[in-house]
């Protein structure tokens, strides 16, 4: 199964609503790869954490993502 980036964002907290309001929604999202220690965000990643869905799930979850970053006040993917 492959799979595709449907939203990247800095905020861990932001991630964690992502994660659960595209599975709330019936899609399949990786768990963020994380390597760092506890409370030390953005060790590995200093882009941020990428959501990811299978590929044939993205277009869809990339309008959820993005309409729910829009409420967070942040800008779409």
């Amino acid at each position: 199964m492959r799979f595709a980036p449907v939203a990247q964002v800095k905020n861990q907290s932001q991630a964690r609503i992502l994660l659960v309001a595209l599975r709330a929604h019936g899609f399949h999202p990786l768990e963020p790869r994380e390597g760092g220690l506890p409370g030390v965000p953005n060790l590995f990643g200093p882009e941020g954490f990428i959501l990811e869905v299978p590929e044939e799930e993205a277009a869809d979850a990339m309008l959820l993502a993005g309409e729910l970053l829009k409420d967070m006040g942040q800008p779409a993917p």
